[in-house]
């Protein structure tokens, strides 16, 4: 935390931003076609921020009839690859030069705790970019064996125009891990990040303007889910669409696009992930503080948070006061404040939703061993249940939250068994000393990433998307990502001596 500043010091930043709230289209900034806006508040005070433009229809029309214009004119997908390689990296010197303000922003928009904007985010989203600007002239074609006959060419061309729909709880890391690939590959887009949360995305936008990317090339257009997202999903011209987010949501992608133009369409949705503790795992204060980092990081609001605590019996209660113990230690309160671990939840609905949870487990009678509590109508404290079996709700819905449900079991195969018996396969965990068990358990679990003896995501060169009703259509990060944003084409070439004498 050496680099931090003080609280002081932050919301003096803070209070210095005023923040551009208009669409982003073609190069400028843009009303929506109505006039209407949007407030955006601080999940922590309640203050209004910014009024954001509420798009219309008309207005992603607008933003995709600029993306396709963009992209049939080459002004970004026939420039040399190194090209837009130069320019990807000027955007991600532009985004280390307004860093401060970004982690700011980011805070204030979403409730984040400043030391992981600042710490981990805009790194992140720095790394993200800077790992696919490098990919891009490093990427060979093919050629298929076909014989002397002929030559086969498998090359990919960039899908055309994305459509990209962000979640609101890493607002400027999801817009990363989506424009990062789709602009390297030579794409057009139009970006809908959450209403909550548009106030990174507009100034990335303007910085990649600032860096070079060609106007009409990503543009971002402000609004509601029902309106906008609804609007990109169905858009007869767009030709791809990247949506992170809630399953429900992700099933309406799924009509857009078989009612539209069936554009392709790749999703990545909840979780409910296990973290799997057998009773031969070594240093469980180690292990507690993993744990604690999977339940309650970034307050829980984590498609990939371990909110299954899935543990052997004969080590259950050492593990437990240990994770105790460090989940303590996790001080929640002001976002701005770079002590605490834990900021506010996003918005009031949010909150309410989460709460709902706390007095199920208590009604349920689930033993509470930590938190449980609200503060300020805005914050809820580490929550840790135990005694909850894998058919309780607390253990089923993913609840977005702050709150560690512990399930006790008796043997290894019982572990693997209840960390499957889900509708998600997003991530899962497993800690155990024995290579083997650790090998077999990675290889049991229904999960797009399981972790060995920590927790995590992997990094920006692995893929990261889910199972079952975790995703869909593709993974988000890694060259696959890179992949899923162009379209394969094969070129034949006759050289068969017809061909040639002819």
């Amino acid at each position: 935390m050496s680099d931090l500043l003080t609280c002081q010091e932050y919301k003096a930043v803070a209070a210095s931003l005023t923040p551009a709230s208009m669409s982003f289209i073609d190069g400028v900034f843009r009303p929506a076609s109505d006039g209407a806006t949007i407030a955006v508040t601080n999940p922590a005070t309640g203050e209004v921020i910014a009024q954001i433009a509420a798009c219309t229809k008309d207005d992603v029309d607008f933003a995709v009839q600029k993306a396709r214009s963009a992209f049939e004119e080459g002004c970004w997908s026939r420039i040399h690859p190194s090209e837009r390689k130069k320019v990807l990296l000027k955007l991600c010197d532009l985004i280390e030069k307004n860093a401060l303000e970004l982690a700011v922003l980011e805070s204030i928009d979403s409730g984040k705790p400043i030391r992981d904007c600042v710490e981990i985010d805009i790194p992140e989203v720095i790394h993200t970019l800077s790992w696919h600007a490098e990919l891009i002239d490093k990427v060979y074609d093919q050629t298929a064996p076909v014989g002397t006959d002929a030559i086969a060419m498998v090359v990919r061309e960039p899908v055309g125009v994305v459509g990209a729909v962000l979640p609101w709880n890493f607002p400027i890391l999801m817009l990363a891990w989506k424009i990062s690939p789709a602009l390297a590959a030579g794409c057009s887009m139009v970006v809908k990040p959450a209403a909550q949360t548009s106030l990174t995305a507009i100034r990335v936008a303007e910085l990649a303007f600032e860096a070079g990317v060609p106007a009409g090339v990503l543009n971002v257009v402000t609004g509601s889910g029902s309106v906008v997202g609804e609007a990109i999903g169905s858009h007869m011209d767009v030709d791809m669409v990247a949506f992170t987010g809630s399953t429900a949501t992700g099933r309406r992608f799924l009509h857009y696009s078989a009612d539209s133009n069936i554009k392709e369409v790749v999703l990545e949705l909840g979780g409910k992930n296990p973290c799997i503790v057998l009773d031969d795992a070594e240093n469980l204060d180690q292990v507690a503080e993993q744990v604690v980092a999977a339940a309650f990081w970034n307050m829980g609001e984590n498609c990939s948070a371990g909110s299954r605590l899935i543990v052997q019996a004969g080590i259950k209660d050492q593990l437990l006061e240990r994770v105790v113990a460090h989940a303590s230690g996790w001080k929640t309160g002001d976002p701005l404040d770079p002590q605490n671990h834990l900021g506010a939840l996003i918005d009031k609905g949010h909150f309410s939703k989460v709460c709902s949870y706390l007095e199920m487990g208590k009604e349920d009678g689930h033993d509470l061993i930590l938190g449980g509590e609200s503060v300020d109508g805005t914050y809820v404290l580490p929550t840790i249940f135990d005694n909850v079996k894998n058919s309780d709700r607390l253990a089923k819905e993913e609840i977005f939250g702050p709150v560690l449900s512990v399930i006790t079991v008796n043997s290894y195969s019982e572990a693997i068994a209840v960390a499957n018996d889900t509708e998600y396969g997003l991530a899962a965990s497993v800690f155990t000393a024995n290579a083997k068990k650790a090998l077999r358990a990675a290889q049991s679990v229904r999960a797009g990433t399981v972790t060995v003896n920590c927790f995590g995501e992997g990094d920006v060169s692995t893929p990261f998307g889910g199972y079952k009703q975790s995703g869909f259509g593709g993974r988000d990060k890694s060259v696959h990502a890179h992949d899923q944003y162009t379209q394969l084409k094969t070129i034949w070439i006759d050289l068969s001596d017809d061909a040639v004498d002819g």
